[in-house]
């Protein structure tokens, strides 16, 4: 067996996540910087959540019949560079729209592929997927740390500046990892089994529903907690602290998570994440002014993203063959987007309009429906 690339893989993940960490806390305050109002952030956050609904199905699909999937992952880099660095001609509205949706496009073709591509590289050890993934973690704190503290001496006008360095960072990263196809025989469930039959078998649907759900839970959060934390008096420095208090959670998570799921069934770990989102919401809704609260709500990104996101790739991979591994990780990727875009779009309209308190209080609902349908109509699987 060939050695794990460990670093390289771990150095993709690294620039992945450090993107995300530049979005996630940072785009509607930057929107807000240009002026827009709470309804059209919450219009341009939820378009590159759109696009997840359908890009990573396109390329997913191209990915399994093609297997050329690093390919994708390299094209897919150097396009979501090249679209996005359009953000320089133009800051109105039409156009801030549009460069969302086409730089989402690429972007979001690149992770559900490079997810293959890892779990190819570790077959026969696949419990060390989350000891590469923590990196992603990192470079998430990483860049909310350092552009937190650099958005307190600077204007927010280097911002689309900072992204395209951290893009440039996917696109050499991504050059620097070697290929690996999935093993053809895929379990013993799955092999031979085409992509829809599997989506019949008792609990896949009911999984993806609930990956939909709770990425809409996700909505305000994504959105507008650094607007509701910076109208409350927290500084920037200190919300970009407290972002990475979540992920440095949610990486402590990654490096329980082979032990946590060889002792509890993927359902369980996935019943208990939607729980405490359902708790977290509420306490950010209702208690954020109070700092330590607010650590307790941050240090729940273990279990609202840190083992919900492990426990669903082990499912995903455990679900699919290797024909169709792609599309069960698009198909992940694709609803986790349409979840996170109706969160971004009902979170943009109600966050004048009902308040923070109310729209945090919608998405403990939806949390607590996926527990619901996680109790009601996933099985029982022991690893």
């Amino acid at each position: 067996m060939a050695a794990l690339p460990y670093w390289r893989l771990s150095s993709f993940y690294l620039f992945y996540f450090a993107l995300l960490g530049s979005t996630a806390p940072f785009l509607a305050l930057y929107f807000d910087h240009l002026g827009f109002s709470s309804a059209r952030i919450g219009e341009l956050v939820a378009i590159p959540m759109l696009m997840r609904c359908v890009a990573p199905n396109i390329w997913g699909w191209l990915g399994d019949y093609s297997g050329r999937r690093l390919a994708i992952v390299r094209f897919g880099a150097i396009c979501t560079l090249l679209s996005f660095s359009l953000i320089f001609i133009s800051k109105t509205y039409a156009w801030l729209a549009m460069v969302m949706a086409l730089h989402a496009f690429f972007w979001h073709a690149v992770l559900p592929q490079f997810e293959v591509i890892t779990l190819a590289h570790l077959r026969g050890q696949p419990a060390r997927y989350s000891q590469i993934r923590l990196w992603g973690s990192i470079g998430f704190i990483l860049a909310v740390v350092i552009i937190g503290r650099l958005f307190e001496w600077l204007s927010l006008d280097i911002y689309p500046v900072t992204l395209v360095v951290i893009m440039s960072g996917i696109v050499l990263s991504s050059a620097w990892v070697p290929n690996a196809q999935p093993a053809t025989q895929g379990s013993n469930r799955s092999a031979g089994s085409g992509f829809l039959k599997q989506l019949r078998v008792p609990g896949v649907l009911a999984f993806y529903l609930c990956v939909a759900l709770m990425q809409l839970s996700h909505g305000p959060y994504n959105t507008f907690l650094t607007l509701h934390l910076e109208r409350l008096g927290y500084s920037r420095g200190l919300i970009g602290l407290l972002w990475a208090l979540g992920v440095v959670a949610e990486v402590l998570m990654f490096l329980a998570m082979s032990r946590i799921l060889a002792r509890f069934s993927v359902r369980r770990v996935l019943l208990a994440s939607v729980l405490l989102a359902a708790l977290r919401w509420l306490l950010l809704g209702e208690f954020a002014e109070y700092l330590g609260v607010l650590l307790l709500a941050q240090v729940l990104h273990a279990a609202t993203f840190g083992s919900f996101h492990a426990a669903a790739i082990h499912f995903v991979q455990r679900s699919f063959g290797a024909r169709q591994q792609g599309q069960g990780q698009a198909l992940y990727a694709a609803l986790a987007g349409a979840g996170g875009a109706m969160g971004a779009l009902y979170s943009g309209y109600s966050w004048n309009a009902l308040g923070p308190v109310l729209t945090f209080s919608i998405a403990s609902v939806a949390a607590l429906a996926a527990a619901v349908i996680i109790a009601t109509r996933m099985q029982e699987d022991r690893p």
